[in-house]
């Protein structure tokens, strides 16, 4: 009896209900799913269609086959106790990738675990073999300062500041994309590698093999899309507070920059521009005239941004229509309320087309028809209440479910309207991702973190292994968001040095909801949200300013090699921000480093993330020559230096002798 057979270009394997098909999917690459008592799905969650490869397929006895598709094979053997089949994933000099753990002989486990749950579905367990000295890298944005996530236990799951990537790259030499947007977890292990969904119809992974993780990256790009080229408004600096509250202070801020010659690409209004979330509109007595505002805005060179909030407040004016509709997320009990903020509030529906489409009518009449391009999309975990994912229900199923998309498909609304609203490429900052988010030019901020030291060295993690998800375009709020006072010599330091580092991330962005915050009323006497304390760069002490000028003016001056990293990420799917292991894969000391990274190629950028430091040391890569940027002093690879940083600098060095127009600039 075969248990093993080929189908086309595929192998399967079938039995006790359980049918395993592994296809070629990309170059070096291979897309594997099971399905038990039902036929596999073509879900295209993140994945897109694959280039056409012929793979080599063979098959013993019934009971052992391969198939092999480049650089990667898929070994399967059939147990004949259990009739239970085990993969083992090789690259091309036949070295071990990644294997399934097998059914332990009379432990009688399933590598592929299929629990049934009322209604037809499953929780899903998948389990690998694991080595203790393997390392891993991606999987998205934890609050954590760790860069390499081996022995880690990790929520598949979205949060304000947490966002699931499913995508891991092993130093060993693969790299593997969890397709499942299911609620769950992973782990890690030191024994055992687990994936988790809590609820799901099938097994559904993707796995490539490549020497070098450049080579892993570009195969994943390819897998799951690219984004767009960021429009030359991103290359730059952006400014933004907790909140411009009127169009009035917002000029005046506006006004305040063009009058100093400081650029600025980006100025941003923040939340509660509107009267009632789900409105989706300006409250008119606070801004009265938003086209002439974007008119005198462009006239200093500036794109304005503005924030939209997936929640629709039982009270807005259109919330009984999109309710009507089927428009909005469902809870499973209780009332109809999915978060509790200046009122009652649920979430308009992102997997639903109609959904995505209603929104963007009401944005484009009320936003993009006054010239308005950039959006701002937060809350787009969604964040609810409380995280309590199995009482809410979506169009395309149960958040348990689908619920990881969902930011997916709400940054997806805004791109496939502003595309077909005639605009080229776009670029929107968005609160969360998944897999795939970055072909709908979303730009990933890493939420309403708060404003300390500690935090700031877990951004440097967070945004490196975004990079590795898949991810290029990704900042944080410069300062933190939450807390910090302008005249707190303390804060001040941190907001500088953090400054700094923004100068080198892919968008280089300040926000912040600074103390003390002041109070706000509506003309007619009516409370609305306070707004924050001043956060504009002359905010932080006078002898301060002319550093964080300084800095906007570089980036300026970067811009030309910014923009050649941004068509790289667009075209290539490279990171913009790399890990050091990325540029230097056969430096072994570059594996292990988390507080240094590659800005592009050229450039090695070593922030201050502790404070009263006034100098650090820096790992220069062997096999180049290293520039220090503050006075040209050069430096050969191989070996770690000191580096002296005082308030107005941190260690940057240029690999080689490129960009030395650069040099005493900072």
């Amino acid at each position: 009896m075969d248990y093993i057979r080929m189908e086309n270009n595929a192998i399967l394997f079938e039995n006790d209900g359980e049918v395993l098909r592994i296809e070629p999917w990309g170059k070096d690459s291979l897309r594997v799913r099971a399905a038990m008592m039902r036929e596999i799905q073509d879900t295209d969650y993140a994945l897109l269609p694959a280039e056409e490869t012929e793979a080599v397929i063979q098959i013993k006895d019934g009971f052992t086959g391969s198939i092999t598709n480049g650089r990667i094979t898929a070994c399967l053997e059939v147990c004949q106790w259990k009739k239970r089949c085990q993969i083992s994933f090789y690259n091309q000099k036949g070295e071990l990738l990644l294997k399934e753990a097998g059914h332990g002989g009379a432990l009688n486990n399933h590598s592929r675990h299929f629990r049934p749950r009322l209604g037809g579905d499953y929780e899903l367990t998948v389990t690998f073999q694991a080595r203790e000295e393997e390392k891993l890298f991606g999987m998205g944005q934890y609050q954590q300062e760790l860069l390499d996530i081996k022995n880690c236990v990790l929520e598949l799951a979205h949060r304000n500041s947490q966002a699931s990537v499913p995508f891991v790259l092993s130093d060993a030499g693969y790299g593997f994309l969890w397709h499942n947007p299911a609620v769950g977890k992973v782990v890690f292990g030191k024994n055992l590698t687990e994936w988790y969904a809590e609820s799901t119809e099938q097994m559904d992974y993707w796995i490539t093999a490549g020497d070098t993780p450049e080579e892993i990256e570009k195969a994943y790009a390819k897998a799951t899309g690219t984004v767009p080229m960021m429009p030359e408004y991103g290359l730059g600096f952006w400014q933004c507070k907790l909140r411009y509250w009127n169009q009035e202070q917002l000029l005046k801020v506006a006004r305040e920059y063009h009058k100093r010659g400081v650029p600025v690409d980006v100025i941003v209004v923040d939340f509660y521009h509107w009267p009632k979330c789900g409105d989706f509109r300006f409250d008119e007595a606070d801004f009265p005239d938003p086209k002439a505002m974007v008119d005198e805005l462009r006239e200093y060179g500036m794109e304005l941004m503005v924030s939209i909030w997936p929640q629709i407040n039982l009270t807005s004016e259109n919330y009984e229509e999109m309710r009507k509709s089927g428009l909005l997320i469902k809870n499973e009990r209780g009332v109809e309320i999915a978060m509790r903020f200046e009122g009652e509030n649920t979430f308009f529906d992102a997997t639903n087309p109609r959904a995505r489409d209603y929104v963007w009518k009401l944005c484009k009449k009320n936003y993009y028809d006054y010239g308005i391009k950039v959006f701002w999309l937060d809350e787009a975990e969604p964040e609810f209440s409380v995280y309590d994912y199995d009482n809410y229900r979506y169009f395309m199923g149960p958040a348990t479910k689908v619920g990881n998309i969902y930011p997916q498909l709400y940054a997806r609304t805004f791109y496939e309207g502003q595309r077909k609203a005639g605009m080229e490429t776009a670029v929107n900052l968005i609160r969360c991702a998944w897999a795939g988010s970055q072909r709908y030019g979303a730009l990933v901020w890493s939420g309403d973190i708060h404003s300390d030291w500690e935090t700031f060295r877990k951004q440097l993690c967070a945004g490196l292994n975004m990079g590795i998800a898949g991810i290029p375009w990704w900042t944080t709020d410069i300062g933190g968001f939450s807390g910090g006072n302008p005249d707190d010599p303390a804060f001040r330091q941190l907001l500088v040095r953090w400054f700094q580092w923004g100068t080198f991330c892919p968008v280089m962005r300040l926000h912040g909801d600074r103390v003390p915050q002041t109070p706000l009323t509506h003309s007619d006497g009516s409370p609305t949200m306070p707004t924050g304390a001043d956060n504009e760069i002359w905010s932080f002490g006078d002898e301060n300013t002319p550093i964080l000028e300084k800095y906007i003016r570089f980036r300026e001056e970067m811009r030309p090699y910014t923009r050649e990293l941004m068509k790289e990420a667009h075209e290539e799917g490279s990171p913009v921000i790399r890990t050091m292991f990325y540029e230097f894969p056969e430096d072994k000391a570059c594996w292990e480093l988390k507080d240094q990274y590659m800005f592009g190629p050229d450039v090695l950028v070593a922030p201050i993330v502790y404070e009263n430091t006034w100098e650090r040391q820096v790992y220069l890569p062997e096999g180049a020559m290293w520039t220090l940027i503050y006075d040209g002093t050069e430096y050969e690879g191989g070996t770690s230096v000191t580096v002296p940083a005082d308030i107005s600098r941190i260690p940057v060095f240029l690999r080689g002798h490129s960009h030395l127009e650069w040099i005493g600039r900072i």
